[in-house]
């Protein structure tokens, strides 16, 4: 009985102590705990396990430098136990002597992390050890965790990830503590996360071997070790190295490899360096033969064997496959797609028989990688037969939409699947290398997208030279680190703003999220390495722009001003920065925004000076002068980054003319000389011909018709012709005729004014039904009733010239309560988000995805994961459904033209379709897919657009209603354009005609 009674005591006394323990670390979880890491002559110390992973050592030291940084006072990085208040322990579960006492001890429970991937706990710790009192405990579920672990420390006294790469100076501080709350990280969301270093050749090269590692003489193991440190602190595992021609192989500096394993970095590489062989410079045809697997398989295996047994114990995913040199296609015997993907398959096969052999593993436990890039995505379609534990690391087409993603069968490979993303490229139609002119949100819409369709292995970014693209490396690696964060496209601002309040603090954080939203908008309608509408492959010279300058009040000048209020804008934020981060900012904002613009400006001038010149307008030269202005400015900036900024840290790191292609040369202008006495010259909105009396019928003196329902507004230039001054005055005929200015002198230090005309709608008297005859241009289908006409007449030097005004006002009692849109010179025009109604689906419903389109936002129907529907008749009852009220004064056959953002299908059985009707007409199919790189395509990805039309019949004039009904799940709807006759030459379609 007392054995008994004894027994039962104990029990009791471990379930009393279990209990304690368990609720002492319940306490720990909830309580929020203050940790002293310097306070006078108090030093934290940060002890590790020198047995422990190199990476973690590296880690350590990273944060004790931030910590100086920040106090002047670093902590010693130590492996020995010294008696001390504070210190902050370290280490990985299993390699760590540290960790694995406590976690013996009970003292921090690993549960949650062991095993996992890349995973961390910190919490602080009381009596860790005998000697220590008090510990702040990072512990690491691999080496990685706990590097990131410890990272994640110096994100929280407020280190920026781009401390060295763009100069963030941490703010100064005296003392420094943080306030700690047990933190458990999540697995990533991505399991291999990193970006591939390309096109290097006139930045990350240059500077590299010029300035950086001048001892190397190119990107060495110096470079590396600062690429790696970065990638640590954004918590990326993943490199694909540089490797183009001026770049030495990856593996022709030893150290190179030892380096990244390190910093525990896993290498990679591209869809044209199988087997982690860099092609472009490893391959010597004099001594090796023809780069052919069809003639040469022996040649080839050796360099493939060789590379395998070079990193066999080290990490990496070896990318399976083969295509032919300098990013182009395999080169078979014979031609077919049958031969070619028979070739292929036998690589590959050979390609795994060597990582078996070499690195005494079965291929599934090898990570590998295929890329079916371009040519090779045909080869993959045409049925080739892929191990099914390799990674699938499907691409975009290297402007931002995704090829291609796993189909539900594909889902379930054991390999999985990843993305491999461009922000940066070289190619056709055109490169963009210079600036980071990328939409973030599309991005994250395109890699949600990957995501979701269980592409969640491998996300490579090529990033070019990492500089200028840093925002979009950091959101990159921060959806691949946690997608949860970023679950609605607002998601982007939110965390725009959050990078630019931690870099550049609260106050100007805001400000600098419209600057740089404005700049993405901007750039989506046309990146500035496109402004020239030059191609490449071959390279042509500048292009016709398509930007009108006559109609719908000017896209030329629209889009320089708009460009004028970011740079302003920029201008003042800058001043306001403080001094210390003026550096970062000039980095991170300031010269991809004024660089973008002043690119802009340069052609967007060049484009009015050739214009005005055939004008003959006195003017054009002063256009041609901004132009020259802007690309100076360009030439200042790129100077100031190279050799002044930070001493010149970066010298060589930037061009501003990548390839040195049209788009980057300063544009040849027109110059007009006129002797003459000055005169007074107008040019109307609506015109490509000046106003010009000698032309008979020229039909240039008439403004386009106003339109009471859409409140028109137009502008006249006047401009002088010739030598000297010109006083003009402008006379309105009637008192509803409103004029921004009605008179003024032009000179040669003002050439031109453009005024605009208006009307007070509250005075001018209601049109007359009666047929009368067109007032000059009258073609715009409105009919030629319910106007009221009059003019104005220009005075000059004794010269009177009058200009036609008619206004459509027939105060139609239906439209009196209307709300919609209406017809406005024989088109209707739609922003797709402002609907009159939507109706939610069976599977689907319209969501609004904003900062992105050409009106920042677009609408699409989601999940992505819906079943497309085909037949009309369950389309109609079963799809979601967009309405758009609107209002003709004409009738008959007319094209509702769609812009959609121009992605591709994930795979085969979902398309780019969407279905358009009229009224209650049956729905006609809109197919916005695309094929290979067509002509069509290269349009497409050019404007960020893609355009097409189905035709339908509007019975009569007055109220109708257009309908978009979805057909595949995903598609991005941006604008509307119902043409019945009217629409004339303009890149963006017009501005909305919503009635006022």
């Amino acid at each position: 009985m007392r054995k008994l009674r004894k027994s039962n005591l104990i029990k009791n006394v471990v379930i009393l102590l279990v209990c304690f323990q368990l609720s002492v670390l319940a306490a720990q979880e909830q309580a929020t705990s203050d940790f002293t890491l310097v306070a006078g002559n108090t030093i934290a110390s940060i002890l590790i396990d020198k047995k422990d992973a190199k990476v973690v050592t590296i880690a350590s030291n990273i944060f004790a430098t931030d910590i100086e940084k920040i106090t002047g006072k670093k902590p010693v990085v130590s492996t020995k136990d010294n008696k001390s208040e504070t210190t902050i322990i370290a280490g990985t579960i299993g390699k760590s002597k540290w960790i694995d006492k406590m976690i013996a001890a009970g003292k921090i429970d690993v549960s949650l992390i062991e095993g996992q991937w890349e995973r961390y706990r910190i919490q602080i710790v009381e009596n860790p050890t005998s000697t220590i009192k008090k510990a702040l405990v990072v512990v690491g579920s691999d080496r990685r965790g706990t590097a990131y672990g410890i990272l994640e420390l110096s994100r929280k006294i407020g280190v920026s990830p781009w401390e060295w790469w763009a100069d963030v100076t941490p703010t100064k501080k005296e003392s420094l503590s943080l306030s700690i709350k047990k933190e458990v990280s999540k697995s990533p969301s991505v399991k291999y996360r990193g970006v591939f270093l390309n096109d290097e050749d006139w930045g990350l090269q240059r500077w590299a071997a010029l300035n950086y590692e001048q001892e190397t003489g190119d990107i060495g193991p110096k470079t590396y070790a600062k690429v790696f440190e970065l990638l640590l602190r954004l918590r990326a595992n993943t490199i694909w190295p540089a490797m183009h021609s001026s770049t030495k192989p990856f593996y022709s500096y030893p150290e190179n490899k030892f380096v990244a394993d390190d910093y525990a970095i896993v290498i990679g590489t591209s869809h044209a360096e199988p087997m982690l062989s860099n092609i472009n410079t490893e391959w010597k045809h004099d001594d090796m033969g023809e780069y052919r697997y069809d003639t040469n398989s022996e040649t080839i295996k050796s360099l493939f064997t060789k590379r395998v047994k070079e990193t066999a114990k080290l990490e990496g995913i070896y990318t399976t496959g083969m295509r032919g040199e300098h990013d182009s296609p395999m080169i078979v015997g014979e031609d077919d797609t049958n031969a070619q993907v028979s070739l292929l398959e036998r690589v590959i096969t050979d390609q795994r028989a060597i990582l078996k052999k070499e690195t005494k593993k079965e291929p599934k436990n090898v990570p590998q990688a295929f890329v079916p890039y371009k040519e090779v995505l045909n080869y993959y379609q045409s049925g080739l037969k892929l191990p099914e534990d390799i990674s699938l690391v499907w691409t975009d087409d290297n402007y931002g939409y995704i090829r291609q993603l796993s189909n539900p069968k594909e889902q379930k490979r054991s390999g999985g699947a990843g993305v491999y993303y461009h922000t940066s490229y070289w190619g056709r139609p055109h490169d963009y290398l210079w600036l980071n002119s990328s939409n973030p949100v599309l991005m994250w819409e395109e890699m949600s997208k990957a995501y979701e369709f269980q592409s969640r292995d491998i996300w490579i970014l090529n990033c070019g030279d990492i500089k200028p693209h840093e925002y979009n490396i950091e959101l990159f690696l921060d959806m691949a680190w946690n997608i949860d964060d970023f679950k609605e496209s607002s998601s982007i601002k939110n965390h725009t703003k959050y990078w630019a309040s931690r870099e550049f603090g609260e106050a100007s954080a805001s400000k600098i999220t419209d600057v740089l939203f404005e700049n993405n908008r901007l750039a989506y309608i046309r990146r500035p390495e496109f402004m020239a509408w030059s191609q490449v492959e071959p390279v042509t010279k500048e292009g016709e722009t398509e930007l009108t300058q006559y109609h719908y009040g000017d896209e030329v000048s629209g889009r320089i001003e708009s460009y004028q209020k970011i740079i302003d804008a920029t201008e003042n934020i800058y001043n306001e920065i403080p001094v210390f981060r003026k550096d970062a900012f000039y980095q991170l904002v300031y010269y991809p925004v004024i660089g973008a613009s002043k690119l802009n400006q340069k052609w967007l001038y060049s484009f009015k000076n050739k214009f005005t010149a055939k004008q003959g307008r006195q003017s054009a030269n002063a256009f041609g002068t901004l132009s020259e202005e802007a690309y100076d400015r360009i030439a200042t900036e790129t100077d100031y980054y190279n050799t002044a900024l930070k001493n010149g840290k970066w010298n060589h790191i930037m061009t501003m003319a990548p390839r040195f292609l049209p788009v980057f040369a300063q544009p040849a202008t027109s110059n007009v000389t006129n002797i003459e006495k000055a005169s007074l010259g107008l040019a109307l909105e609506g015109y490509q011909m000046e106003v010009n009396n000698k032309v008979i019928n020229s039909y240039a003196d008439v403004l386009p018709v106003f339109n009471s329902y859409t409140n028109s507004t137009y502008f006249i230039d006047l401009f002088a012709n010739g030598k000297g001054t010109v006083n003009w005055q402008a006379k309105p005929k009637a008192d509803w005729i409103l004029l921004s200015e009605s008179k003024g002198t032009l000179n040669a230090n003002s050439l031109e004014k453009r005024i605009w005309v208006s009307i007070d709608w509250s005075k001018i008297p209601q049109g007359e039904n009666k047929k009368e005859a067109p007032l000059g241009h009258d073609f715009q289908l409105i009919p030629p009733s319910f106007k009221v006409n009059s003019a104005i007449d220009f005075i000059s030097e004794g010269k009177t010239t009058t200009i036609g005004v008619s206004a459509y006002n027939p105060k139609f009692e239906t439209l009196n309560n209307y709300k919609g849109f209406v017809e406005d010179k024989g088109y209707v025009s739609i922003n797709a988000e402002n609907y009159t109604r939507k109706k939610d689906g069976k599977e689907a419903n319209w969501t609004l995805f904003e900062g992105m389109g050409y009106t920042n936002k677009v609408i699409t129907a989601l999940p992505r994961t819906a079943t497309p529907l085909v037949d009309m008749e369950e389309i109609k009852a079963n799809s979601p459904v967009l309405e758009y009220d609107f209002y003709t004064f004409n009738f008959g056959e007319v094209e509702v033209n769609l812009q959609a953002v121009p992605t591709h299908a994930p795979y085969n059985g979902i398309g780019v379709r969407c279905a358009v009707s009229i009224d209650d007409a049956t729905p006609v199919f809109v197919d916005f897919e695309t094929i290979g790189r067509s002509d069509e395509w290269k349009e497409n990805v050019l404007k960020n657009a893609s355009v097409k039309s189905a035709k339908q019949i509007v019975n009569k004039a007055g109220k109708h209603t257009l309908r978009i009904w979805m057909v595949d799940p995903g598609v991005m709807i941006d604008q509307v354009l119902i043409d019945l006759g009217g629409w004339k030459k303009s890149y963006a379609f017009p501005k909305e005609t919503v009635k006022k």
